[in-house]
């Protein structure tokens, strides 16, 4: 009697591709993605989607006692005070706005993961200095820390970038240093050193990709939180300068205006808070896309 042989399943998918597959399932993930990825669009696209120069003034772009035109008719989101068109220096806006993000959070991941996998491998001394340094910065308000930076060396959008992730890395050191102190005691990071293997070399041939999962997931998330900073520091005056589109800046130049014309607050606080709901969605399916054992 033949036995049936019982039909192959395939291979098995690798870590990356289940995680792939779980945020594909994961609805709120993919909306939040979906929003990320028209935001870049939009970003990118600006050129050819705002309808007019975002710093040009127009003649006919304010009443005639000098008041913002609503939405509608020419200008599809009305004027600001100036003059300008709002549409076009939302549009412009969303490049400051992920400019903030990616590039603070790179430099505060780079600093964070840098120091977290050297106190977490080393240990000892090494790693009670990285801890307080990191406990001393985490000490002071990171908004007051970074108006305090920006401020004495001037308001500028390199500054910007530079301040956020010199004030920022904190929690990705204690979470890089949290996720080396089990990795360094698995048995192939003893074999490599029984090799006679570098420090330098184990660290970033074993360790690091090993933490990787989680310094994505964090800066996905922080990257909301880097946007809702250079808003603020621009309402403050103390992000980016005129005449540069900024969605902070719109809402500073609107505030007094916020009874009689309210679109110009409003609409740039509205793209704000879609951007960091969109970067929080993605970021909750990413971590428990990574690491299903959170759910």
């Amino acid at each position: 009697m033949s036995i049936a042989a019982k039909p192959l399943t395939g291979a098995p998918r690798s870590p990356w591709a289940d995680a792939v597959h779980r945020l594909r399932r994961d609805k709120l993930a993919v909306v939040g993605a979906g929003l990320l990825l028209g935001l870049m669009l939009v970003a990118i696209l600006a050129p050819w989607l705002a309808p007019f120069d975002p710093n040009l003034q127009f003649a006919d772009g304010t009443t005639l006692y000098g008041d913002p035109l609503p939405p509608g008719g020419r200008y599809l989101l009305g004027t600001d005070t100036l003059g300008r068109d709002t549409l076009s220096r939302l549009v412009y806006g969303s490049r400051i706005s992920l400019q903030v993000g990616l590039i603070s959070i790179a430099i505060a991941a780079s600093i964070g993961t840098t120091l977290g996998l050297i106190a977490g491998y080393f240990g000892g001394w090494v790693d009670q200095l990285v801890m307080r340094l990191t406990d001393m910065m985490m000490s002071f308000p990171d908004l007051l820390l970074i108006m305090a930076i920006v401020a004495i060396r001037g308001p500028s959008l390199p500054m910007i970038f530079i301040a956020i992730g010199l004030v920022t890395w904190t929690t990705f050191a204690r979470i890089v240093r949290s996720q080396v102190l089990t990795v360094r005691e698995h048995e192939y990071i003893e074999a490599a050193k029984a090799q006679g293997a570098r420090p330098s070399w184990i660290i970033v041939k074993h360790v690091l990709p090993n933490v990787v999962a989680p310094i994505i997931v964090l800066a996905t998330m922080n990257m909301a939180s880097a946007i809702m900073t250079e808003a603020a520091l621009s309402f403050l005056g103390l992000g980016v300068q005129e005449p540069i589109a900024s969605w902070g800046k719109m809402i500073q130049l609107g505030q007094g205006y916020f009874w009689d014309a309210p679109w110009l607050c409003l609409i740039p606080g509205f793209a704000i808070a879609m951007t960091v709901f969109a970067f929080n969605l993605f970021g909750d399916g990413l971590r428990d896309a990574l690491d299903p054992r959170l759910k």
